[in-house]
């Protein structure tokens, strides 16, 4: 928690209780998220699947951890953020510990199904606890600290999970991080003092009601088929890649360290990517991000492990980048009365898209074989330049008229 708090300052006891279980949260469930990376490949050998089954897989959870996220958020509106949270986080671990005991494909989805629904309360409850509980310019401070948080998930238990399968079977570590869920729900819920309502309803029924699917304009929907199209790319190759190394002859433990040393580029590139994006704009910043995406992906298929270990980082860096100069510029294109709604369609697009990616990409590997599915991802990742292009004239305009 110190790491996350040093950049705030002095804070009171209540503002890092709340930090500190906001960003434990985001920790823990993103990096139930990912961790799957891990398991997918020791299911497939498990339970004979094919990439298409992979997948879906993949899908289920990603799926319904989107899906969820609004009666997530009613819930907690209804009951309380904290008790969501904690009855959220104690439903992701009971998934993997169905996910443990499963005998086939079918039990396993509903584990992956239980684990998305469980992890679909952090996001909504989680950032709001933190703006909550830091007031004025602070509050951009903590936000921040509260989404990097997650990128430590996802470099932590990844790196985890392949540690303690290389200690036992891939039963009983599914199953302890199924318990480690557990015990942070029980954390949780133990946890006093914190900001207790997600919405204040009355407040919200007093601003403006617009249309729910008002249209937002040409330029805002060709943001969005940039974003769509980089999350399906960032999810296809996640969920493949170590299939990819198995390939180059990577074991367990390896996957996991690439797995890290991926997620720690991607930390890196948020960072980044948002300060290119401010200094060269949004068309130049895409064009190199998503143009590096390709390059990397492309290199990333003929080298040995060792040299394709050191390649990750920098894919990383570029195949996380763009989503932090995409998400900043709803705002510029979207007036202030449609921007809630705008913010709601691009989260729920992004998301669905890179949900259905995994199946796709995983019929062209049944079709075909990964790496050539590698391929088609650094091909279609490419669509996204001339939609960029094509942004530009209306980023200027928005500009220009100060929206």
């Amino acid at each position: 928690m110190s790491l996350i708090t040093a950049t705030l300052g002095k804070i009171a006891a209540p503002e890092r209780r709340t930090m500190g279980v906001a960003c434990g949260a985001h920790v823990l469930h993103d990096g139930f998220t990912d961790l799957l990376y891990v398991l997918l490949p020791l299911w497939q050998a498990e339970f004979g699947l094919g990439y298409a089954a992979i997948g879906l897989l993949r899908a289920l959870y990603v799926g319904s951890m989107a899906g969820f996220q609004m009666p997530a958020g009613a819930f907690a509106e209804r009951f309380g953020g904290p008790l969501v949270l904690g009855l959220g986080t104690a439903l992701a671990g009971i998934g993997y510990l169905v996910a443990g005991a499963s005998a086939g494909f079918a039990v396993l989805a509903v584990a992956l199904i239980l684990g998305g629904v469980g992890s679909s309360v952090q996001h909504p409850i989680g950032a709001h606890l933190v703006s909550e509980a830091f007031s004025g310019s602070r509050s951009r401070t903590a936000l921040a600290r509260y989404n990097f948080s997650g990128d430590l998930g996802k470099m932590a238990l990844p790196a985890m999970t392949a540690w303690l399968l290389t200690l036992m079977p891939w039963r009983a570590a599914t199953a302890a991080i199924g318990v480690g869920g557990l015990a942070a729900a029980v954390a949780v819920l133990a946890v006093r003092g914190l900001p207790g309502r997600v919405a204040n309803i009355r407040e919200a029924g007093r601003k403006p009601r617009v249309a729910p699917w008002a249209p937002v304009g040409r330029g805002f929907s060709l943001l969005l088929a940039i974003a769509m199209i980089d999350s399906a790319t960032r999810m296809g190759f996640l969920t493949f890649l170590p299939f990819l190394l198995k390939i180059k002859g990577a074991d367990l433990p390896v996957i996991g360290i690439a797995l890290t040393l991926i997620f720690a580029g991607g930390a890196a590139g948020k960072l980044a990517c948002g300060w290119l994006g401010a200094r060269l704009g949004v068309v130049r910043a895409t064009f190199i991000t998503e143009g590096l995406t390709a390059a990397g992906i492309l290199a990333l298929l003929p080298l040995p492990l060792t040299a394709g270990l050191a390649v990750l980082p920098v894919i990383g860096m570029a195949l996380n980048g763009t989503s932090s100069v995409l998400y900043g510029t709803v705002p510029e294109l979207v007036v202030p009365a449609r921007r809630q709604r705008a913010f709601s369609i691009f989260y729920t697009g992004g998301v669905g898209a890179g949900a259905l990616a995994p199946v796709l990409y995983g019929l062209a590997s049944d079709l075909a074989d990964v790496p050539t599915m590698m391929m088609l991802v650094a091909a279609i990742v490419l669509v996204t330049l001339p939609l960029a292009w094509r942004l530009g004239p209306y980023l200027q305009a928005a500009a220009a008229r100060g929206t």
